[in-house]
């Protein structure tokens, strides 16, 4: 009887781990349709560098020894910036790019790369290659959102590389993507979670069109024909197992505790009825940040540079005294 019991016990613990193995294989997952190669989206000033190995879409304005990068919001672009792009051209070369998983740049698959460029550390590599391409010592960077924690981090890690910061509603209240347990990472880089990969992110069909509406206070200023650029995103193909990759890359140190190591000039700006990242929040980091200068535009929401870009650039020039 005791040999049995064994015996079950056994071939129900092997059975355990054949289904863990095998069965999210069996699960379908049907291909989206009607997606295109993100080639479909290039427009005429549409540039590419590669760097670490992806191929970079960017679009430039102006010119001289000041360097503007913009860093756009989650589920942003280059797009993001083309209210503003133009005004900050006579000041300097603008240069506006498209990270990894949005825009048109490259969405490499993990059996194309020997490292996930995804997450916020690739980010910070990708922002340093890009400065060294352009032969850059320093840039003023202009991140908005998830933008404004990847230019928080680079400032951490690069700082002789800042002249300044400016935050425009910035996201730093952890890492990259939505939080996730270290510990449980490895089990989302298994095959088997990445072939469910897709299915675990293609809510945000549903959702991304909704966080579009809430990062504008004026909803009148959100024609049909900005909602449907922001959302082209969502026609590309492998938005959905890219978007996986970036919520899943590797962990990386909360930012919002090391504010305070910032060593450059920083301003934060926000629009006063954000809904995203409320107002108290902009005030509870620009005390943590040493030198920090806080300003609120009135009657606007989380994207700034787009709802409110004559006020966002009168209060970038004064700050910058241009």
């Amino acid at each position: 009887m005791r040999k049995n019991w064994k015996k079950l016990l056994i071939f129900s613990f092997l059975f355990a781990c054949l289904t863990m193995a095998l069965g999210p294989f069996a699960v379908p997952v049907p291909e989206l349709t009607d997606l295109v190669d993100a080639s479909a989206f290039i427009e005429p000033d549409s540039k590419f560098i590669e760097i670490n190995g992806v191929d970079i879409h960017y679009k430039e304005a102006g010119a001289g020894e000041r360097m503007f990068i913009l860093l756009h919001p989650f589920g942003g672009s280059t797009y993001s910036w083309r209210e503003v792009m133009d005004d900050l051209a006579p000041y300097g070369r603008v240069i506006a790019y498209d990270r990894p998983a949005f825009g048109i740049t490259e969405r490499p698959m993990p059996e194309d790369w020997d490292s996930n460029p995804y997450g916020m550390k690739a980010n910070v590599e990708i922002l340093r290659e890009l400065l060294d391409a352009f032969g850059v010592d320093k840039a003023v960077l202009v991140g908005n959102s998830a933008g404004g924690g990847v230019a928080v981090a680079f400032a951490l890690e690069y700082p002789e590389r800042v002249d300044q910061l400016i935050l425009v509603a910035p996201g730093v209240g952890g890492g990259y993507g939505p939080q996730f347990p270290a510990w449980a990472l490895p089990v989302m880089w298994t095959p088997q979670l990445r072939h469910l990969g897709p299915l675990i992110v293609r809510d945000y069909q549903e959702t991304l069109p909704r966080t579009i509406e809430r990062e504008w206070f004026d909803q009148t200023k959100l024609t049909a024909e900005i909602r449907e650029t922001h959302l082209q995103i969502l026609k590309i193909k492998n938005w959905d197992r890219a978007f996986y990759e970036l919520n899943f890359a590797p962990a990386y140190p909360e930012l919002r505790p090391l504010l305070p190591q910032l060593t450059m000039p920083a301003l934060i700006v926000a629009g006063s009825e954000d809904v995203l990242i409320r107002s108290w929040y902009m005030e509870a980091i620009s005390i943590e940040i040493p030198e920090a200068t806080l300003n609120f535009i009135p009657a606007c929401g989380h994207v700034p540079q787009e709802e409110c870009p004559t006020e966002l650039m009168e209060v970038v020039l004064k700050y910058l005294e241009l």
